[in-house]
């Protein structure tokens, strides 16, 4: 089996990546850290699988598409396509530039479209293949301070749900499945890009990143429309269709203060908006005392 996952330097991707090494998958990593993917490569190597590392920026349809090119002339015909990649930024809408907000919508939503045209390029002439979206509950409930993430998961719901009734109607044999997810504890809450006086936290209850990666696996060999994971996914999307302007009042409240620590900001805290932070900080972020391990 040939799985490639974008974003598989950290965090989620990083996981996931483990989860497929365990079945003995090939295993093509696309990050832009070399030193992330190194990392992330001799793990996949520890777990039984083999791995191929490609520097690769999602928001660059060439880039993808010269790394799938080179993903099935070493590893084969790719069978999995995980669109994990995603970027953001922690701030009040009014003091995001327009170049930060373009650059969040280029990775996170653009990155998924450009992976999929790559992947169907492969998959649709083979009539068979999986393509996993990482979604999340914020693609179906905007939250205060993460406008750009927010509207970039909102317009990869739509993508999908276009994408799928295509593929239904040509009878495609081809799987394609989003995944929702809460938060989860991963590094990028380490050096998201953040206007906030406090570092950034996820908002609710905190998964592991393992909780993902097993859905993320199991959507992969299941043609499931999407799979919602944890309780607060579920409370999100269907508290916003019973009453959406109940979720406005409580966010509008509760929201800044639940998306930071009490520790202030860094005065050089780095971020990786528009490079990567090129040292290798594993696939766990800070909130690991918290996160649960069960979804």
């Amino acid at each position: 089996m040939v799985v490639v996952i974008t974003g598989a330097s950290a965090g989620i991707g990083r996981v996931t990546a483990w989860e497929f090494a365990k079945q003995g998958a090939k295993v093509v990593l696309l990050a832009r850290s070399t030193e992330q993917l190194e990392g992330a490569k001799k793990e996949v190597e520890e777990y039984g699988g083999k791995a191929l590392t490609i520097v690769t920026d999602v928001a660059d349809a060439g880039q993808v598409e010269a790394a799938a090119e080179l993903a099935e002339r070493e590893f084969g015909p790719i069978d999995v396509w995980i669109n994990n990649a995603m970027s953001s930024i922690f701030s009040p809408f009014k003091k995001i530039t327009a170049d930060e907000f373009k650059r969040i919508t280029e990775v996170t939503y653009l990155g998924t479209v450009y992976g999929t045209m790559s992947a169907l390029k492969r998959m649709l002439p083979r009539n068979k293949g999986s393509i996993v979206f990482v979604g999340s509950a914020l693609a179906y409930r905007g939250i205060p301070l993460q406008s750009a993430y927010c509207g970039a998961k909102h317009a990869a719901e739509g993508f999908y749900d276009s994408l799928r009734t295509e593929l239904l109607h040509d009878k495609s044999n081809i799987k394609t499945c989003m995944v929702q997810l809460p938060g989860v504890n991963t590094t990028q809450f380490g050096w998201v890009l953040s206007k906030l006086p406090n570092k950034p936290k996820p908002i609710g209850k905190v998964y592991k990143p393992e909780v993902a990666a097993k859905a993320i696996v199991f959507a992969a060999s299941h043609n499931r429309r999407e799979i919602f994971v944890g309780y607060p996914t579920y409370q999100a999307i269907i508290g916003n269709k019973i009453a959406p302007w109940l979720g406005d009042w409580v966010l509008a409240k509760k929201g800044y203060k639940e998306q930071q620590t009490s520790e202030p900001v860094e005065p050089d805290r780095k971020n990786n908006v528009w490079q990567p932070v090129d040292e290798d900080r594993g696939a766990y972020g800070p909130f690991d005392n918290i996160a649960a391990d069960k979804s």
